[in-house]
């Protein structure tokens, strides 16, 4: 059972960053005058990627940690 959550909250927390609209105010007012909103998409696609990984890095860290721990109190 704690297998399926996890999975649930990890896909869960894949798929948030498509949900999420992280542009500044000024960018967003300098990229809403552009007609097409490709440059938009892309500006703000880049943001969430830098966003996630200190998150990812950081998680994997103490992954490691919890399972030095883990291994060491067997």
């Amino acid at each position: 059972m704690n297998y399926k959550k996890l999975v649930f909250i990890l896909l869960f927390l894949l798929l948030l960053p498509n949900l999420a609209d992280a542009q500044c105010a000024m960018c967003r007012a300098v990229l809403e005058s552009e007609e097409g909103m490709t440059t938009a998409k892309g500006i703000n696609d880049g943001i969430v990627y830098l966003m996630a990984i200190p998150y990812i890095l950081v998680g994997v860290l103490f992954y490691f940690v919890y399972r030095k721990m883990k291994s060491s109190k067997s």
